[in-house]
């Protein structure tokens, strides 16, 4: 039976579809079966940022309305043969997806897979609890400024309340704690809140880091999950996380301000 994990937050725009692209390639470059499912029905970026906009034919509400069967739906990512993509549609609305539906679905992708990624929309709509319900764990993304926080502790409350493990009285939904665009400089200049800040308010373990970087934005554009391109600080960020998700141990990098050398220093160099 495969692993279900959602990625989800609050606020829009921090992160997640990039999270959810990165997490989800990278556990099937360390050779599990994984699949990545788009909840945000009515927008569909998913398959941008994995390169695969152009082969969508059927989609996730095709699959609910038993349209087609899920093998028409699924998209094989052309890097890596171990991830598949489910796209969302971008003609139905939200209401399209329901609690029967959805669950049918995740069961027959059980058996299929090893993972099952479910990026989920921003907010507490149809869409973001259906990608939480079935979660058996949650990475929770957030900028480190106070509004996403803030909203990130709401979904914290809604996982730990209206989840199907919840309302069944199971093991709690496992949760992990994920920071994107983190700027040392700025956390030192006081612009930014600190890892602490964040971990002091959520109160969740910790998962990793991502570096503040133009490589996110780059990766995006070009259709690559930024955990493929090379030389890439939030590659690396996004590396490490899927090895503690593994259960290993990694510290934590480019979380300090960089000390300059001294031809830095003289020169004035900003690399």
């Amino acid at each position: 039976m495969a692993k279900t994990i959602v990625v989800t937050s609050g606020k829009g725009g921090v992160g997640k579809t990039t999270t959810s692209a990165s997490i989800s390639t990278g556990l099937a470059l360390r050779g599990y079966k994984t699949v990545v499912i788009d909840f945000d029905v009515g927008l569909r970026n998913l398959d941008l940022i994995m390169g695969c906009e152009r082969r969508v034919v059927f989609d996730f509400v095709n699959v609910i309305n038993e349209e087609v069967s899920l093998h028409q739906a699924l998209i094989k990512d052309k890097s890596c043969d171990n991830l598949f993509i489910l796209a969302a549609s971008q003609t139905k609305d939200k209401e399209s997806l329901n609690k029967e539906g959805v669950a049918k679905v995740i069961n027959e992708l059980s058996k299929m897979f090893d993972y099952i990624i479910c990026d989920s929309p921003a907010g507490i709509e149809q869409g973001a609890y259906l990608a939480l319900y079935f979660a058996d764990e949650a990475i929770v993304v957030t900028n480190p400024e106070v509004s996403s926080v803030r909203d990130s502790d709401r979904i914290l409350g809604i996982i730990a309340s209206k989840s199907k493990r919840a309302e069944e009285g199971l093991e709690k939904t496992k949760t992990h704690l994920l920071i994107t665009r983190y700027n040392p400089e700025r956390v030192k200049l006081g612009e930014m809140l600190s890892i602490k800040d964040v971990e002091d308010i959520l109160r969740i373990p910790l998962l990793g880091v991502i570096l503040e970087s133009p490589d996110v934005l780059q990766a995006s554009n070009t259709g690559i999950p930024v955990i493929n391109q090379k030389n890439s600080k939030a590659s690396e960020c996004y590396k490490d996380a899927i090895s503690r998700l593994l259960g290993e141990e990694k510290p934590y990098r480019y979380i300090e301000v960089e000390k300059k050398g001294i031809l830095n220093k003289i020169f004035g160099g900003s690399r």
